[in-house]
């Protein structure tokens, strides 16, 4: 007879949980800063996709905390709906801004300027990035949690997109290629469009979060049953 593998002890499960909440903490400090930074640095250059890469970070975070925010009401679900078409148009309205911006770089050749600081900040999210995706990777797979393991993709998309950045900011700096930044902005734009029909859909990218408070939430009242 074949023995069931053991099932996670309440000890290792709180553990894990709280491995994931200190992840998706880091993850949303991080691009906070990644947003004031990238869009301070794409404002003096002039560069359309540092500042749509900096918008886009802004609603990552704001996502995240409207989620978490959502949970801390006494019927979550209640808000879910209104809650994922908020982040829907935000990205919606990230999409058009940087689309027109972009068409305009390119139709009136706009010179970008090299950003050193623009360049070092996509360069970090390239390496940081992927360590952060598979460490709540593994857990959310160790927690058997489907929407951890779905926010540690969301995380590797972002490294793809801050490559697309360092990649337009190190052509157009190197080569002189000025429309790269544009072409950048232009795959941010394209992003922010699937991130929208996601939220659109009920996928909130940042779901962990509300999952996570939603846990500790049932575990106050299994404890309360306990006593």
């Amino acid at each position: 007879m074949s023995i069931a593998p053991a099932p996670l002890t309440d000890e290792r499960r709180r553990l894990l949980q709280r491995r994931v909440r200190w992840i998706v903490t880091a993850t949303i400090l991080y691009n906070l800063v990644e947003a004031v930074v990238a869009i301070a640095a794409g404002a003096a250059a002039s560069s359309a996709a540092l500042i749509g890469f900096g918008l886009d970070s802004t609603i990552e975070v704001l996502s995240a905390a409207a989620v978490a925010w959502q949970f801390t009401r006494r019927d979550p679900e209640r808000w879910e709906k209104g809650t994922l078409r908020v982040i829907a148009i935000a990205f919606f309205a990230l999409a058009a801004y940087v689309t027109v911006t972009s068409v305009l770089a390119l139709v009136l050749q706009v010179d970008v300027a090299h950003s050193t600081v623009g360049i070092v900040i996509a360069a970090l999210s390239v390496a940081i990035m992927p360590f952060l995706s598979l460490a709540e990777r593994r857990a959310g797979r160790e927690l058997g949690s489907a929407t951890a393991v779905a926010d540690s993709k969301q995380t590797l998309i972002c490294t793809y997109l801050s490559a697309s950045v360092l990649a337009g900011l190190l052509l157009n700096s190197l080569l002189g290629w000025w429309w790269a930044d544009a072409v950048a902005a232009l795959v941010i734009a394209g992003f922010a469009v699937r991130e929208g029909l996601e939220a659109w859909r009920g996928d909130a990218c940042a779901t962990p979060v509300g999952m996570l408070l939603e846990d500790e939430h049932h575990d106050g009242h299994d404890h309360d049953h306990d006593h």
